[in-house]
């Protein structure tokens, strides 16, 4: 080996970071993402790719203006250099031993409305029994691309369809039909589920749009009724404020209504139905190795939510 080999050769260190910075250009799409999830600098990303291309000799991606590809060798790399971490993450942790405190950082994204609420108290008591883990708390209602978004794990209402991650169910989220009382004083007052459909409405364009389906809640019979809503939203918290100011009736998670339903804002209409109960999920991607940060947020949120699964 000449001297101009070992010079342009990274140590261990270095070349182990070059190939974590690789597979999360790949993972996230571009160097732009990559950068900002590993929360660094696009000219710091690019400059690492550079130098893990020098030191194999290699070209691993073809990029353009437009687009990234990997090359056949980008793609052999890939490949390896996703094992190879996962190797050193294992290794690191049977050395070290399950005594030792979790460190690092978890990247996670949560329900706008639970991450908001529920879930800070559980999160805060996980990082002060961690003090070595810090997290990245992301607000989002849709879930798309774990491993190319950068997230180690997400929370998600409702079913999971993605047969590329474990689903863990935390807790089944129940749903009832709330009013202003202004709304349905007098002979507006419904007394029966047929009596809803002649009411203003709000709709919650993720889980209902024009239909709305009731569940009884002792016999299980479903009752379905169209809807002409007065005001569409994607956001729990929207619908809560205009249910309040009387301008219809909404759908909503009971535990963000009860505030609400206590100090007479809100009245919960015929309380013996309801709309189907939500799952609520911790998901994050198949791997063969796991970090301990992520397995001791796991064991955290499991054990925090009521009636867990």
């Amino acid at each position: 080996m000449n001297k101009r080999t070992l010079s342009t050769t990274p140590p261990a260190a270095d070349r182990l970071e070059l190939m974590q910075t690789f597979v999360r250009i790949v993972e996230a799409g571009n160097l732009s993402r990559a950068a900002a999830q590993m929360q660094t600098t696009q000219p710091t990303v690019s400059r690492r790719l550079q130098a893990l291309e020098r030191s194999l000799g290699l070209r691993l991606l073809q990029r353009s203006t437009r687009a990234m590809r990997l090359t056949e060798d980008g793609e052999r790399c890939y490949e390896h250099a996703k094992s190879l971490i996962e190797s050193w993450e294992a290794l690191e942790a049977d050395v070290r031993g399950e005594d030792e405190a979790p460190r690092g950082s978890l990247r996670v994204v949560v329900p706008h409305a639970f991450g908001q609420e529920q879930l800070v108290r559980p999160l805060t008591e996980f990082l002060q029994r961690q003090p070595g883990v810090n997290v990245e708390w992301l607000l989002r209602d849709d879930v798309h691309d774990l491993i190319g978004a950068g997230v180690d794990c997400a929370l998600q209402v409702g079913e999971v369809r993605d047969p590329s991650v474990v689903a863990i169910k935390l807790m089944d989220v129940p749903r009832i039909v709330v009013a202003a009382p202004s709304l349905v004083k007098g002979a507006r007052k419904p007394r029966q589920v047929a009596d809803l459909a002649r009411l203003p409405w709000l709709a919650l364009s993720t889980y209902y749009r024009t239909e709305v389906a009731l569940a009884h809640v002792h016999t299980g019979e479903v009752q379905r009724f169209a809807i002409q809503p007065r005001m569409s939203t994607d956001n729990l918290y929207a619908l809560r404020h205009a249910a309040v100011l009387g301008l219809g009736v909404g759908i909503g998670s009971q535990w963000m209504l009860e505030d609400d339903l206590r100090a007479g804002r809100l009245v919960q209409l015929v309380p013996q139905w309801q709309a189907p109960h939500l799952p609520l999920h911790l998901i994050y991607p198949h791997a063969r190795f796991y970090p301990a940060r992520l397995r001791r947020f796991i064991e955290a949120m499991r054990q925090a939510m009521p009636g867990q699964a």
